[in-house]
């Protein structure tokens, strides 16, 4: 056989046996909940030759990821019992905390859980100090995200990683394929505090800017011209550049609902303490009459067009 062609067919071999090797190493895992962030784990997953378990309570949001290999599971039990790593991202608190005590005993040995969604301080610590007495072999790591749906598809959200970084090796594996970066910030708990920080801050620039755009259409300019003037300079945060166009369309298809901006104000001021936020309470009053008024559903950009009504 020529060397050349000898050699080629060893690299192949090498190359092969690499990807088989890599492909054995990366954990399985379970999402728990397959809205728009958790669907879009899963098909980031998937699309990196991760074996992916799969689990919502409405069983229709998984099953255009059967075909991509998605194994959807009935049960929350069955999606974690074979899981290394399991992701939970449910709408809520209680949701995320019934969950989770379902699945205790399911768990491996061993397991990494990772509680991915934005349900504030006290579920937060209460999961950690339950899994601690209950589980203690299972890792604990609170690692809520800044991103919304786009983000997430493209694999581009900052995971705010918290917990026993030493341990959690499978975990960063995961990150590592839905995300651009991953941020530790100390013990479990640590990352749901500092969501909630960013998200008050978000929440804050988009009331501003709804309000900033109402202004500037009373002087007689447009979304456009309002950029024009930020571009360049030192407030044109690119999340302001996303919301104007968002505004401008008037296509309020939600990147993140409204009524769950809203419980994340919720969340931070029922854990803020002694910390004065008025803004952010007034914000949260407002956004409660938008929802009232059938805003919810939108995107939080909406608050314009509630503004404008």
């Amino acid at each position: 056989m020529p060397r050349d062609r000898a050699q080629r067919r060893k690299h192949n071999h090498t190359v092969t046996t690499t990807r088989k090797i890599t492909m054995s190493q990366q954990p399985a895992v379970a999402v728990l909940g397959l809205g728009a962030m958790g669907h879009a784990f899963a098909t980031n997953l998937l699309k990196k030759g991760f074996t992916v378990y799969g689990w919502n309570r409405t069983r229709t949001r998984g099953e255009d990821l059967v075909s991509a290999g998605l194994r959807l599971s009935d049960s929350p039990e069955e999606a974690v019992r074979s899981a290394d790593v399991v992701i939970a991202m449910l709408s809520d608190g209680e949701t995320t905390e019934k969950t989770l005590h379902q699945v205790k005993d399911a768990l491996k040995q061993g397991a990494t859980l990772a509680q991915m969604g934005t349900i504030g301080v006290e579920k937060t610590d209460a999961l950690a100090g339950w899994f601690a007495a209950q589980r203690a072999d299972v890792v604990f790591i609170d690692a809520p995200v800044s991103g919304t749906k786009a983000p997430a598809e493209n694999a581009q959200i900052l995971i705010m990683a918290s917990g026993d970084q030493a341990r959690a090796q499978a975990a960063e594996t995961v990150f590592a394929a839905i995300g651009k970066g991953t941020q530790w910030l100390g013990e479990a708990g640590k990352s749901s505090r500092m969501k909630l920080v960013v998200n008050s801050w978000l929440i804050g620039l988009m009331q501003s800017l709804a309000e900033s755009t109402r202004l500037a259409e009373a002087f007689g300019f447009t979304t456009d011209d309002l950029w024009k003037v930020l571009d360049g300079g030192p407030l044109a945060a690119p999340y302001a550049k996303v919301k104007l166009a968002t505004i401008a369309s008037e296509d309020f298809t939600p990147q993140m609902q409204l009524v769950w901006a809203l419980k994340d104000a919720k969340l931070a001021l029922d854990a803020k303490g002694d910390a004065k936020l008025p803004a952010l309470e007034n914000i949260a009053g407002l956004w409660q009459q938008a929802v009232d008024a059938g805003y919810g559903e939108q995107d939080l950009a909406a608050i314009y067009s509630y503004l404008k009504a």
